[in-house]
């Protein structure tokens, strides 16, 4: 499994739109074949910050997801709505609760 942590600031005044992008992302993700978790998040103490937890079945099903026209779209609008690059964080998954449970 691959798990990926993305993290985005929003441009002062851009936190609706920002928030509105990554919102439109969630229902085309979770439908792909490979995606095992998609879920977005706002910080608390930051309205302009957000964090998007994804999980994969593998590393073809996360290529095929950063290819899709839903990613790339939004890649092409965060120019003008956040502030620098997004920080992408990719892992694999060494031990998962359930196995802690079997064991």
């Amino acid at each position: 499994m691959i798990v990926v942590v993305a993290s985005f600031q929003s441009q002062p005044g851009k936190e609706a739109e920002l928030e509105n992008a990554l919102k439109a992302l969630v229902p085309p993700t979770r439908s792909e074949e490979g995606t095992l978790t998609y879920i977005l998040h706002r910080a608390l103490h930051d309205p302009g910050k957000f964090l998007v937890y994804e999980q994969y079945r593998d590393a073809e099903a996360l290529a095929q997801h950063s290819a899709g026209p839903v990613l790339l779209d939004l890649l092409g609008k965060l120019g003008s709505l956040a502030a620098g690059d997004p920080v992408i964080e990719v892992y694999e998954v060494l031990s998962a609760k359930e196995e802690i449970a079997s064991s």
